[in-house]
């Protein structure tokens, strides 16, 4: 069975009709592309997850249904998710927005502070700075670092690299491989292909609220008719 696994899931906004019988599954350690053009309903797959929006149909996670439960009991649950809005507390500082990670009585992570100074030497450095002082790559560090801290098992993150510079962009790369070495799964919307490419186990395109494709970055790489279709603009 699949450590996470999403069926005939559906989700509105108002009247409209978003999400349209999506079907995916994640296992352990896999690292998933959710891919697609913008509009798609790529956010509202994982925020459908995470309960933000009332999902319809079945999210099972260790064989548990969560469909239906509120966002903080699927945190408790063990998915984290690092949304695109790069939500950091603005008036604590980077030390203390990632003890806001770790969850009421959390054992042993799998993550430490010291674990993201090593990755991000910007947040050593500005560890006592308040987070609103930070740039915007630096902010995305520290939301995906406070999310971590939360030992999840799965994590879906929402556009990472929107608006980085390069080197940032090779940092948060260097971070996704590093979670899928520590067998944590991850679920990633990202518009940069050669990031996904080069990282996933597997990808998934959406189009129209559904999963038009499934198969691994090779597959998807040589299948010409699907990456104009759903992906090129």
């Amino acid at each position: 069975m699949a450590l996470l696994n999403v069926n005939d899931l559906n989700a509105y906004y108002g009247k409209s009709h978003i999400l349209q019988g999506v079907n995916m599954t994640i296992d352990e350690g896999e690292i998933i592309s959710l891919l697609g053009r913008n509009g798609v309903g790529r956010s509202t797959t994982c925020k459908s997850i995470m309960g933000e929006v009332p999902p319809k149909g079945s999210i099972t996670f260790r064989g548990k249904e969560i469909a239906g439960l509120a966002p903080h009991q699927i945190a408790q649950s063990g998915i984290g998710y690092v949304p695109e809005n790069r939500d950091v507390f603005p008036g604590l500082t980077v030390k203390q927005n990632l003890n806001l990670g770790v969850k009421p009585g959390q054992g042993a992570s799998r993550w430490s502070e010291e674990d993201f100074f090593e990755l991000f030497p910007n947040l050593r450095e500005r560890q006592d700075v308040d987070a609103a002082a930070l740039s915007g790559g630096e902010q995305q560090m520290l939301t995906m670092a406070r999310t971590l801290m939360g030992d999840p098992d799965v994590v879906m993150i929402d556009e990472p690299t929107e608006g980085l510079s390069p080197q940032m962009c090779q940092r948060v790369a260097d971070l996704l491989e590093e979670i899928a070495r520590r067998k944590i799964a991850i679920l990633l919307v990202e518009q940069k292909l050669t990031i996904a490419m080069k990282i996933s186990t597997r990808v998934y395109v959406m189009g129209h609220g559904q999963i038009v494709y499934e198969g691994t970055p090779d597959e998807l790489m040589s299948n010409d008719e699907i990456r104009q279709e759903w992906l090129e603009v």
